[in-house]
């Protein structure tokens, strides 16, 4: 994949946190000022959910995903999944120092 723009590029650090719902899916908050950002340079290439293709690098991990909205926040919301979870040996309310690439 080939990158957006060489300087859709970040590192923030997130919270980790379980969605309220069965599927017990995990997920971090994309900060609103990087979450506007994404969505102003991308918003000519939206999809059916409006989510955005991402590469993910937490720590030794590294892994493509999406980023899909929130209404009611303004911000993305980071999927981890589990293989990571336990790779990285993170849970519920950790902080993650997470880099952040937009794909197109």
């Amino acid at each position: 994949m080939q990158k957006l723009k060489p300087d859709l590029q970040f590192e923030f650090t997130a919270a980790l946190w379980l969605y309220p719902g069965k599927a017990a899916w995990h997920f971090v908050t994309v900060p609103k000022a990087i979450s506007e950002e994404i969505k102003f340079f991308t918003s000519a290439n939206k999809t059916a959910w409006g989510s955005v293709r991402v590469g993910v690098r937490i720590g030794q991990s590294q892994w493509n995903t999406s980023l899909f909205p929130d209404k009611k926040s303004g911000c993305y919301f980071l999927p981890i999944k589990a293989e990571i979870r336990k790779k990285e040996k993170i849970s519920t309310g950790d902080a993650l120092d997470i880099q952040l690439d937009v794909l197109v």
